[in-house]
């Protein structure tokens, strides 16, 4: 029990602290002059050698100097951080597809690692960690005083390797998970034709595609996966993007190109009100114009927000399932020329009407919580953007007022069970198909109908 009191007591401690930074946050900045900026300068250099000089133990500088240069960016946004060589090769491998570890993507928050969410067929998605749930310990170590970088590098290792982690789930108590670490094969796109469940052998077929995160060749295999399912004959599309944290703004817009004929995608606006640029769809839907469900929930972020937000402004299709996370802002690596970079937030991107989702997210079409079968979904996660200390503003925000929402009771009752069996208990995916299957019907009637005006007006010419 004292264990308990610990953890929930340093997740804790940070919330008046917190509540200050915000309220600063909202106030107009005051910049320095060139001469107030060289005086703190100076502090900092002299900061750094009083400290070499007087701590107990040898100091580290490059330790020192790299966890100043952290913390410089970190206090912008939680998005913003500096690479170190290491970290920058990390994020090199990543990008391609393939990396060693546990396959979650994660971020810092009130001082402890927080999950965005854990990569489809991953040990860390196997162990049931979820979008939202704190990690506390690895190894037994408290993650309190680790940068974001620090805490990946500790889950890291060699393949076949084990970690041990302590997470937190909201209204839980906290779990000692032991996960194998492995090479990480990123498959961003899965794809196969789906009935409903229970449906007759001569009942439509849906075609379904997973996008677990968007990455260099994500575009590619969507399209690819399309042109298969197409010779299925399948009646429309299901693209689902729940628990997909994001990923590559152009394999985004790649992504929203395949299912439209026109239309803007995006815009992203940097800091100067001149500086936007504005992303747009190229002739030819893949798809040909097929009924097209996009299924999103609290876990699907940034670049899935993109492609939903983008679908749903366009008309092109129902975007269907919970308030999505929320995360509206661009980051860039930045290479400083010696193995080293920075990762920082450059621009908010906005949805073809001109909204940000920055802190708010993506409203869907038709609102789908997870039923009992699977897990009860809160109606409004306290898991998004908008959590997060540090986040960047919705400046078109308005303030809602908190609605009581029903408790998590996310049971793991589901390992032994087969993919079809899986599929009956996801209320989302069976509702999202039956919207499918109503559209491809409503499709056929009006086509129908318009023939049948035409054959009518021969006759009576």
């Amino acid at each position: 029990m004292w264990k308990k009191i610990l953890v929930l007591f340093a997740l804790c401690v940070p919330v008046v602290a917190i509540a200050a930074d915000n309220k600063k946050k909202d106030e107009p900045v005051e910049h320095l002059t060139d001469e107030q900026i060289y005086d703190e300068l100076k502090k900092l250099a002299l900061v750094f050698e009083v400290s070499r000089e007087n701590f107990v133990e040898e100091a580290d500088e490059k330790k020192m100097l790299e966890a100043a240069m952290n913390g410089m960016l970190e206090a912008l946004d939680p998005h913003s951080s500096y690479l170190n060589e290491d970290d920058f090769k990390d994020f090199n491998d990543k990008s391609k597809g393939e990396f060693g570890g546990l396959g979650i993507q994660i971020t810092s928050d009130r001082g402890a690692v927080r999950v965005i969410s854990p990569i489809d067929d991953t040990p860390a998605e196997r162990a049931g960690i979820k979008a939202g749930d704190y990690i506390t310990h690895i190894d037994d170590e408290p993650v309190f005083d680790l940068t974001l970088n620090q805490a990946v590098k500790k889950m890291k290792g060699k393949p076949g390797t084990k970690v041990k982690l302590t997470v937190v789930s909201d209204d839980n108590e906290p779990k000692t998970l032991t996960l194998k670490r492995a090479i990480i094969k990123v498959k961003s796109v899965k794809f196969e034709e789906k009935q409903l469940a229970d449906a007759e052998s001569d009942a439509p077929m849906v075609g379904y595609i997973r996008i677990s995160d968007f990455g260099a060749t994500t575009a590619r295999d969507l399209r690819d996966a399309i042109k298969n399912l197409e010779k299925k004959k399948v009646v429309g599309y299901i693209l689902d993007v729940r628990n997909n944290p994001g990923g590559y703004l152009t394999a985004a817009i790649d992504v929203s190109d395949v299912f439209l004929d026109g239309g803007e995608i995006v815009s992203t606006r940097g800091k100067n009100k001149n500086d936007i640029e504005r992303s747009f769809a190229t002739p030819g839907d893949l798809t040909n114009g097929k009924p097209l469900v996009v299924l999103i929930n609290h876990g699907s972020a940034s670049a899935s927000e993109i492609v939903a937000g983008a679908i749903q402004d366009n008309g092109r299709g129902v975007v269907m399932g919970s308030q999505s996370f929320g995360k509206g802002s661009v980051q860039q690596q930045k290479p400083l020329g010696d193995g080293t970079a920075i990762h920082v937030t450059i621009a908010r991107y906005y949805t073809p009407s001109g909204t940000s989702i920055q802190n708010t997210g993506i409203t869907p079409d038709v609102e789908v919580l997870q039923s009992k079968v699977e897990a009860i979904e809160k109606r409004e996660s306290s898991f998004s953007e908008a959590s997060f200390r540090n986040s960047l503003k919705n400046e078109n925000a308005k303030k809602k007022d908190k609605k009581d929402s029903e408790k998590s009771d996310d049971k793991d009752d589901d390992k032994d069970l087969t993919p079809a069996e899986k599929d009956a208990r996801d209320y989302q995916l069976q509702r999202g198909m039956e919207m499918v299957i109503a559209m491809a019907k409503m499709s056929e009637h009006a086509k129908t109908a318009k023939e049948t005006k035409n054959e009518n007006n021969k006759d009576g010419d």
